[in-house]
């Protein structure tokens, strides 16, 4: 399962990577979206993946199952979920700006537009 989870993520990167060196700024909004998504799926990875095994204490007793799951990863990834959230609707506020301030999403024909 990490193995097929690890070609996701190189999959993910590759593709952000391929989105952000587009001239438009929805695909690098895109792009930044897939790279939120796949540091998300790495730092799940790295946590290690353990079936059934939760971190509580069942039952009146007071230790945990052995080799439980470690929380941090989890955590972690809420809130780089939350903060891919903010940065994304950000990044979609500023786009809608700049269409309505230059009439086009094309960073190219901004471009084009300077030069005369």
């Amino acid at each position: 399962m990490e193995v097929l989870l690890a070609i996701v993520i190189g999959l993910l990167y590759a593709a952000g990577v391929y989105l952000l060196l587009r001239r438009s700024i929805v695909k690098l909004i895109l792009g930044i979206m897939f790279f939120s998504h796949a540091t998300n799926l790495l730092i799940f990875v790295a946590g290690g993946l353990h079936k059934g095994k939760p971190q509580f204490a069942s039952d009146g007793l007071t230790a945990v199952s052995a080799n439980p799951t470690d929380p941090l990863p989890q955590a972690l990834i809420l809130t780089a979920i939350v903060i891919g959230f903010g940065i994304t609707a950000f990044f979609l506020a500023l786009m809608y700006r700049f269409y309505q301030a230059t009439g086009t999403e094309d960073l190219d024909e901004l471009k084009e537009g300077e030069n005369k």
